[in-house]
């Protein structure tokens, strides 16, 4: 019986070392794949950015930290509601679209 015990722990602890070694290695993936992208992102706006737009970038970033925080809240909402608007426009428009692929397959 103690036995048993003695392999249940060993292979709890193989078990817990094997899936810590997956993780780091899951987590090295996602840092390198993170790492590719931001290099990417800026190789693709290589000379794009210019002195007038990272200005533009700068003033409407320090616009943003100035506001109290119900202003932020107000604005965060805003943006939110818009958001959700668009996405039920989508909606009706997706539903329109599969209602018409619907009567044209009745035919």
């Amino acid at each position: 019986m103690e036995e048993k015990k003695e392999n249940f722990f060993k292979r709890a602890f193989k078990d817990m070392a094997e899936s810590a070694k997956s993780q780091h290695e899951l987590d090295k993936a996602n840092f390198k794949a993170a790492k590719a992208e931001a290099k990417a992102n800026f190789e693709e706006n290589r000379g794009k950015n210019t002195w007038k737009k990272a200005k533009e970038n700068a003033k409407a970033s320090w616009e943003d930290a100035k506001l109290s925080p119900k202003a932020r809240q107000e604005k965060m909402q805003a943006e939110r509601e818009a958001m959700k608007n668009e996405a039920e426009l989508r909606l009706e428009e997706a539903n329109a679209r599969i209602e018409a692929a619907r009567e044209y397959h009745k035919k």
